[in-house]
């Protein structure tokens, strides 16, 4: 519920889900994922600009601290100055390739 308050495209919310929030809180509360974390057994790695605007910075940030205490395994990279793309600074993308890579060394059960 909290990303059609934050996020760039609002109504593409209220198009997918056939209404705004407080018409229809059920599926709201249905497609959100915090409700489901119990569900989530996988070591997840997130990746963010801070200045998203298509999926707000605080979405990844509420998603790592469910993870965490549900005892799953995550990690959670913000990137400053970045917004859904990492584009404005080339040293963003380097190291985000390099710690997938390390997460998947990790976490990617059977990689090399």
């Amino acid at each position: 519920v909290s990303s059609w308050g934050t996020m760039d495209l609002p109504m593409l919310l209220n198009y997918l889900f056939g209404g705004f929030p407080w018409e229809i809180p059920e599926i709201y509360q249905k497609k959100s994922s915090i409700y489901h974390l119990d569900r989530v057994h996988t070591a997840t790695h997130i990746i963010t600009g801070e200045d998203d605007v298509r999926v707000d910075a605080d979405q990844s940030y509420i998603l790592e601290r469910g993870l965490n205490y549900l005892g799953i395994p995550v990690q959670l990279l913000v990137f400053p100055q970045e917004g859904h793309i990492l584009e404005n600074n080339p040293w963003h993308g380097k190291i985000k390739v390099r710690e997938e890579l390390k997460w998947l060394k990790k976490y990617g059960h059977g990689l090399q």
